[in-house]
């Protein structure tokens, strides 16, 4: 089992703060995933015809990560959110990467609903997860960087587990160690809004969207939520 806790300062600091959490056991990474590729293909299609953009900074639940780095010392236009980035690359290229059947699911969930996602391998986790302020002695190892070591700056928001940090800049950049492969067997993706008044029933319905193309490739799966209120649950 393990705990994903909000710390009471990101708490206090985030009171519309809500994440979702999606947890799969025994995902079935090396099959095929014909709805996620069909999820992909669509939203790339619906660019291409101009029917649809994802969001960009101009968009508020974009716009609302800006404002949310900017307090913790981040500049956003130079390290951003990673639905920003990932918009902005969509937009660009006209195609979203295709890393592995799991990554592209929570990709594709993140850019069609203009919301912040991630995952972790549990199995590579140790101890509980926390989204809490950086002290700056903790280490961090960047995904597909596995001989880097950075040391996030005091202040700055982070996921860590009872190794080092998961994630950067709350949620700019995963970790190599806990990186999300086609042999994850175990893993909880994460879905973020810092806007719950606003944004919570779209991250719901992101939630669950992203649970109904796991399904059909894992053994389990459920989803749990995360809020200042209700700051820890486990999984």
């Amino acid at each position: 089992m393990t705990t994903f806790r909000i710390s009471p300062a990101v708490a206090d600091a985030f009171p519309e703060s809500l994440v979702a959490v999606v947890t799969a056991t025994g995902l079935r990474g090396l099959e095929p995933w014909p709805a996620t590729t069909a999820a992909v293909e669509a939203l790339e299609q619906r660019l291409a015809d101009g029917t649809w953009q994802p969001a960009d900074e101009s968009d508020p639940r974009i716009e609302a990560w800006h404002t949310a780095y900017r307090s913790f010392g981040t500049n956003p236009r130079r390290i951003r959110p990673s639905v920003d980035a990932l918009g902005r690359r969509l937009a660009k290229k006209g195609a979203l990467p295709r890393i592995n059947p799991a990554v592209d699911t929570y990709n594709a969930v993140s850019v069609h609903h203009g919301l912040p996602a991630g995952a972790f391998d549990l199995d590579h986790v140790t101890g509980d997860v926390d989204i809490r302020y950086a002290d700056g002695d903790e280490t961090f190892t960047p995904l597909g960087e596995p001989d880097t070591v950075e040391h996030p700056k005091p202040g700055e928001i982070v996921y860590t587990d009872g190794t080092d940090v998961l994630t950067r800049h709350w949620n700019h950049r995963d970790a190599h160690r806990t990186r999300v492969t086609e042999h994850s067997a175990r893993v909880a993706f994460v879905l973020e809004t810092v806007q719950a008044a606003r944004d919570g029933d779209l991250l719901r319905t992101a939630a669950k969207e992203l649970r109904n193309l796991l399904d059909a490739h894992c053994a389990e799966s459920a989803v749990h939520y995360m809020s200042a209120e209700e700051p820890t649950v486990t999984v």
